[in-house]
């Protein structure tokens, strides 16, 4: 999908058919044919009748993380996706999940092969990313289509990642696509985190802090005693990162070996700092000028 396209404005439809926020959603895009379904484990037996879960489609499992800070996600397919998910409901080898989202076709012109595909392309760019915690063993082989059912699979692809978002899922977009999106933008809001040893640099993006490749971060050595004793994701966030690959240690310090996406400046800050850190001044402008007062100036203008 093209930059273009993807600032192009759309309109995203969720129904709560039972009047209850935290329950069941029905979402929609405009001038798609699919439709997606967010189902909390704990209503699954009341939903499970949906005719949407009668079609052929694919599935993601969400939950929390005990280990990773991160979120837990599994990818799967099914024809229809009703028994997939309905073993997943009473199987404890997939105790994590908490919701389920399913995307099917409103006018059933997803086959086989086409949600085959879909899982293959969707748990690559899930292990790619990094921003989860990925269930699935392995990256499943996507199936030989024709160019024309591989187009179709794509396009449905491209509006299910602009609805998952919406919904509070952004696992899928890796920083360098997040990165690539903001190029263009203006010299100082380029950030800089700086200090015992380190050099970092970011950008605040809408999906959080993306700090871009080559960036430093302190070694295990440095890291307070104290680290992750009031906000544990965030030690759990760097040790993932270290298993990830995506803080590379080199000499005594660690190398961001790509670009990232924190959930927030701050995170990034205390992770790549080995301690407790407000992003919001740490982070600077080469000016100076820090991201607090960078977010003061544009409400003020």
């Amino acid at each position: 999908m093209s930059k273009a396209e993807r600032h192009r404005g759309f309109a995203v439809t969720v129904f709560l058919p039972t009047g209850d926020p935290e329950g069941l959603k029905i979402v929609e895009k405009s001038n798609w044919s699919g439709r997606g379904l967010v189902i909390p484990r704990s209503i699954f037996p009341e939903s499970k009748n949906r005719q949407e879960l009668e079609n052929t489609g694919v599935y993601l499992l969400f939950g929390p993380s005990e280990t990773s800070g991160l979120p837990v996600l599994y990818v799967g397919e099914g024809d229809p996706i009703k028994d997939r998910l309905s073993n997943h409901y009473k199987d404890d080898s997939k105790a994590f999940w908490t919701h389920a989202v399913g995307f099917t076709s409103k006018d059933n012109n997803l086959n086989k092969a086409h949600i085959q595909h879909l899982e293959s392309r969707l748990v690559r760019l899930a292990k790619d990313a990094k921003r989860c915690e990925l269930a699935n063993a392995t990256v499943p082989i996507p199936p030989t289509l024709s160019e024309v059912d591989e187009a179709t699979a794509e396009a449905f692809l491209d509006d299910m990642l602009l609805c998952l978002p919406v919904l509070g899922y952004s696992v899928f977009e890796s920083g360098a696509e997040v990165a690539a999106q903001q190029e263009g933008g203006k010299a100082d809001e380029i950030l800089f985190l700086s200090g015992r040893s380190i050099l970092a640099k970011g950008k605040e993006v809408p999906q959080g802090f993306v700090v871009f490749k080559d960036s430093t971060g302190v070694g295990e050595a440095a890291v307070t005693p104290s680290f992750g004793v009031h906000v544990p994701s965030d030690l759990k966030a760097r040790q993932t990162l270290i298993e990830q690959g995506v803080l590379i240690p080199k000499d005594d310090h660690f190398v961001l070996g790509e670009d990232y996406v924190f959930s927030s400046p701050s995170q990034a800050a205390t992770v790549l700092m080995g301690r407790a850190r407000n992003g919001r001044v740490e982070w600077k402008t080469a000016a100076g000028k820090t991201l607090k007062e960078l977010q003061e100036a544009r409400v003020k203008s």
